[in-house]
């Protein structure tokens, strides 16, 4: 019998399936554990063997620096290893001893066999340099994966051409200017010059545009496991960076001629008979010291963006990069290294570079949405071997990333 004071049931509520959030990405640290006294030794060595072979030793140094930076690069708490053969090393040297010593003895002979030499030098140089990018990623394994360089042939040329051309006419207008110098003389403008300022003009309107291409032709190479590197780099962006570097050069050069007018001004002030030579040296002085600055703020400034702008935009299928490289600290840092180095006659250089090697390299952070040991694992399934192609492990040509 129905109750008239009963309250209705409330209809339950139809269950509703919790989709589960996907994973914080893991964040693979990067860590550098060399030190100053360590490398000095390798350093010292190297450079007495390299003046005692009158360079040939060279390749070999190279490959004992890579191997002590790699082995005191933990990413993830694992260490990179090299496992470049010198002696391939020596072979892409000797190459390229041949390469740019045919291209300079040319130029004795007359300014058609430079150009020649010159545009035989572009027609293998993308080659080469993509041969350098599979050697140097070929030889170089975390946990025991080899990783690789995947650009191909066609691209290393387009990204080389808007620097190229204009290069090109460049040195051919250089050349044409050399050979009639008399005849430049007396016309004052003849064809010669004109393709000289085009190429340099051109030059340095593509320089961005040619940093672009080179820098995404690089990342979009990269890969280790089943990873592919993709970049997103604006074309855009590097020319505002270009610009704000340009301005960046504005306060040093300006100091610069604050600095050798003051120089100046003491030195008329002081008088005497040796005033001539005090206002001189002052005013040399005064121009070390802006020049130093110049490059203390600009090489800095260019190099802690460019770093951040290029590897936040870099990932793969699981990977992701995010650079916090700040330019006060690789400003001070890059001003102590360099005042260092002078004061102690070039001795104070491995240090350097190890501090600056710890401070852009520990800016990074690498996210993952996957577990790496699953990479070794399929790995050790297949095949992990990506030495490069014929050219870049036979000649071991490695022109540094």
């Amino acid at each position: 019998m129905h109750d008239p004071d009963a309250v209705p049931a409330v209809p339950a509520a139809p269950a509703v399936a919790c989709t589960p959030l996907p994973p914080a990405p893991r964040v693979l640290q990067i860590r550098f554990t060399g030190s100053g006294s360590e490398y000095f030794r390798i350093w010292s060595v190297n450079l007495l063997l390299i003046l005692v072979t009158l360079g040939l030793y060279l390749p070999f140094a190279k490959a004992r620096r890579i191997r002590y930076f790699y082995a005191n690069t933990l990413v993830d708490g694992q260490a990179l290893s090299f496992h470049g053969d010198p002696w391939k090393m020596f072979r892409g040297f000797l190459l390229l001893i041949v390469l740019m010593g045919t291209y300079s003895a040319a130029g004795h002979f007359s300014s058609t066999a430079a150009f020649v030499a010159f545009l035989i030098l572009c027609a293998v140089w993308p080659a080469l340099w993509r041969a350098s990018l599979q050697f140097r990623l070929g030889n170089t394994s975390w946990r025991g994966l080899r990783m690789r360089f995947d650009g191909s042939l066609t691209d290393a040329y387009l990204a080389s051409a808007p620097s190229y051309l204009p290069a090109i006419a460049l040195v051919g207008g250089g050349l044409l200017i050399g050979r009639d110098t008399a005849a430049t003389a007396a016309a004052g403008f003849t064809p010669a010059v004109l393709l000289y300022g085009v190429g340099a003009l051109c030059m340095t309107l593509f320089a961005p545009w040619s940093f672009a291409l080179f820098k995404r032709y690089q990342h979009n190479g990269y890969g280790i496991a089943g990873q592919d590197g993709r970049v997103k780099l604006s074309t855009a962006k590097v020319y505002l960076l270009a610009l704000k570097t340009a301005g960046m050069a504005l306060l040093p050069m300006l100091l610069t001629g604050v600095l050798a007018a003051a120089a100046v001004g003491l030195a008329r002030g002081m008088g005497g008979p040796n005033r001539a030579l005090l206002g001189t040296v002052a005013l040399g002085i005064g121009v070390g010291l802006g020049y130093l600055l110049m490059f203390a703020v600009v090489m800095p400034y260019g190099a802690a963006r460019m770093q951040n702008l290029a590897w936040n935009g870099t990932r793969s299928q699981a990977l992701g990069f995010r650079s916090t490289l700040k330019f006060r600290s690789l400003f001070a840092l890059t001003l102590k290294n360099w005042l260092l180095t002078a004061l102690t006659l070039s001795l104070y250089r491995p240090f350097a570079a190890v501090a600056t090697a710890q401070l852009r390299l520990e800016a990074v952070r690498i996210g993952c949405d996957e577990d790496p040991a699953d990479w070794v694992a399929a790995a050790r399934a297949g095949h992990a071997d990506a030495t490069g192609d014929i050219a870049g492990d036979f000649f071991g040509i490695d022109m540094g990333l």
